[in-house]
């Protein structure tokens, strides 16, 4: 049985495709002279890029990089066709060949490295890039190659959520403002495409997105209809498709989390580790201020039905410290259940200072804190003990200090 024996070609792909044309006729001794004239002014030139020309060491690496600058180019363009390859060289000047190699590389390292907004500069190859451009210099084809694929989708990624967020009246400027990574941008401008948003939601907007889509598909039962359709929009230029369909297939999958009523948003997409920074909302803090304020004081507001006195507020810091419904002013009879309930059951000081910094208006919360602090440190002995067996000194004690009706 006869075995063929292939050996192992380790010359640069520029030495294998100049033997291949001088050896088919592709490459006349004319051209083999102009290439050995071409070849010491690139190695001085590139000495001086990376360096300088005045050593031996700088002049050798210069050689290897500008043998390895234009196999790059001729394997690349060429797909490995050694014709096609020595036809190039016959053609083209040496350093021509040299440049579209550096030229690649330049290309490639301007190239956004990952799908992050605000970790792309985007402004094309500088100065500041030749130390990596130097690396890239005697690197492989295949190694080029892994490099490109890599960027190119992450380019693919950035252009999309660039178009996506543009539909939505944000500009990529914005974008790189935000700092977020495109998959986030583009998964919320599904969600924005398929709840009929015309713009990019801030916080507050991005809240009342999600809360309409859980209110839309959750059904009579409590149960959400997790086979939401997830609107792409018809426009789309196909060059984007494969990226968005895909980003979309991973919104689909999020969707049982996201229709989740008993998670609020709040917690879903800030506080959950899978899910920080995997949606986009812009950041405008004088926005979600104003939304908090608003919130905060129609909650508190309700809590209080409008009192302000101190007698009010711990008539209602007391019953939720019990568990007891809410209320700012007690008959003499519930004020005896309460202290029986609180007898029973005991007290959570905590539920009302939580309370407070949940639900008061934030320049009062630590006054009211230090109000509640100082009545409870002082109450709780008497609401507690054993020995009131007719709720007299604890009784007395509500009177005085909170707001008892008869």
């Amino acid at each position: 049985m006869s075995q063929s024996v292939s050996l192992f070609d380790a010359r640069p792909f520029f030495e294998k495709a100049l033997a291949y044309g001088v050896q088919h006729g592709i490459i006349d001794q004319v051209k083999l002279d102009a290439i050995c004239q071409d070849a010491p002014k690139g190695m001085v030139q590139i000495a001086r890029y990376f360096g300088t020309e005045f050593l031996r060491p700088e002049l050798e690496k210069a050689r290897d990089r500008m043998v390895n600058l234009v196999s790059l180019y001729l394997e690349n363009t060429s797909g490995g066709d050694l014709q096609l390859a020595a036809e190039s060289l016959r053609d083209n000047s040496f350093l021509s060949r040299s440049k579209g190699g550096s030229d690649m590389l330049k290309a490639l390292i301007a190239m956004p490295q990952n799908s992050h907004f605000g970790m792309n500069e985007g402004t094309g190859f500088t100065d500041d890039h030749i130390p990596l451009l130097a690396k890239w210099t005697l690197r492989t084809l295949p190694e080029y190659q892994v490099e490109l694929a890599q960027r190119t989708q992450a380019a693919l990624l950035v252009d999309a959520a660039a178009w996506m967020a543009d539909t939505l009246g944000l500009n990529a400027d914005d974008l790189e403002e935000a700092g977020k990574d495109a998959e986030a941008v583009i998964r919320t401008a599904l969600l924005a495409h398929t709840a009929r948003r015309t713009e990019m939601p801030d916080w507050v907007a991005f809240e009342k997105l999600i809360a309409a889509l859980r209110k839309k598909h959750t059904k009579a039962d409590g149960s959400t209809q997790v086979a939401l359709a997830i609107a792409v929009p018809k426009d789309l230029p196909a060059t984007f498709a494969p990226v968005v369909v895909r980003i979309r297939q991973s919104v689909l999958a999020d969707m049982p989390k996201i229709l989740d009523a008993s998670l609020t948003v709040r917690k879903l997409f800030d506080q959950t580790p899978a899910y920080m920074g995997r949606y986009f909302w812009l950041e405008d803090a004088v926005s979600e201020v104003d939304h908090f304020d608003r919130s905060a004081s129609a909650a508190w507001n309700k809590a209080t039905d409008g009192h302000g006195d101190d007698g009010s507020l711990l008539t209602l810091f007391l019953c939720v410290a019990a568990g007891s419904a809410h209320k700012t002013v007690l008959t003499e009879k519930s004020a005896a259940t309460l202290v029986r309930k609180i007898r029973k059951n005991g007290l959570q000081p905590a539920l009302a200072t939580d309370f407070i910094f949940s639900q008061a208006p934030q320049q009062h919360q630590n006054d009211y804190a230090q109000l509640w602090d100082a009545f409870i440190e002082d109450a709780q002995p008497t609401l507690k003990s054993d020995n009131d067996y007719a709720l007299k000194d604890a009784l007395a004690l509500l009177r005085r200090e909170c707001n008892i009706g008869p």
